[in-house]
């Protein structure tokens, strides 16, 4: 399979070394990233104790500008030397993008039916699942849509099982570090064990399933069921506009994004021999 471009000019030379443009560009773009989230999100509390401004500016500029509109124009990138396509970042067609969707959300609903740390108030769940979603996208496009397709066809000569096992370490530990730079406050005994477990899970998800959709849904869902006790309650019971507004623009910005690159780039199979 390669992804082509049908209406950007392409060159066939690059002037980058492999290991530039697919590992040292995506972790400073990382880097950037983290940076972000502890200046607008670590120093304030702010997923603790949100506040209109603070979640306006951190869902435009960590969540959207940099997490998501960056590693899409590095992808660009990373398709004109076929070192990725579209299968391989996660944005697939519009039926089986439902199916997946949908399947992932009915699971963990499921879950939440169960197992809902908030006992049976689903509207906090509701709540902290829209807080938390402009992060979980952000997350999944710095981590895994750019960062580990990247580390992954890097490593590709070595086979899919070094490149994926490599990809899935890696990632965990960025998502483990990026969950821990945003709860500063939150210091379990063992604070980096639910953030790796749930960045292994996502990684090995993604790696598996290619959806960006259902892989932020797991996200977003795994991040509300581990920091639960973070939450202030008496917040989640409220109505709170600047946070469904915060979590429709990050959806409708990757909505825009997909339709984009699925107008722009296209991945064509190519039969061996």
């Amino acid at each position: 399979m390669i992804s082509v471009g049908t209406s950007s000019s392409v060159t066939t030379s690059n002037p980058f070394s492999p290991a530039l443009r697919l590992l040292v560009i995506p972790f400073l773009v990382y880097l950037a990233w983290l940076l972000e989230i502890f200046l607008l999100a670590a120093n304030t509390g702010l997923l603790e104790h949100p506040e209109p401004a603070g979640i306006a500016l951190y869902t435009i500029v960590s969540c959207i500008l940099t997490g998501m509109i960056l590693p899409i124009l590095c992808i660009r990138k990373a398709f004109i030397t076929g070192a990725v396509n579209m299968f391989q970042i996660g944005f697939r067609t519009l039926h089986r993008t439902i199916l997946t969707g949908s399947v992932t959300g009915a699971l963990g609903f499921g879950m939440i039916l169960f197992f809902n740390p908030f006992g049976a108030d689903r509207i906090a769940f509701a709540n902290a699942f829209l807080l938390l979603l402009p992060t979980a996208v952000a997350s999944v496009m710095v981590c895994w849509v750019l960062t580990g397709t990247h580390v992954q066809a890097f490593f590709r000569a070595g086979g899919a099982l070094l490149s994926i096992t490599t990809g899935v370490v890696i990632t965990s530990l960025l998502y483990a570090t990026a969950s821990f730079v945003a709860t500063p406050s939150a210091r379990p005994e063992s604070p980096f064990f639910w953030p790796v477990c749930i960045g292994m899970g996502a990684a090995l998800f993604f790696f598996a399933v290619r959806d960006v959709y259902a892989t932020v849904i797991l996200v977003a869902g795994s991040g509300v069921f581990a920091g639960a006790g973070r939450f202030d309650p008496v917040y989640l019971h409220g109505t709170h506009p600047w946070i469904y507004a915060s979590s429709l623009l990050a959806i409708a910005v990757l909505l825009a994004l997909h339709i984009w690159l699925s107008r722009n780039y296209a991945t064509i199979m190519v039969p061996a021999g």
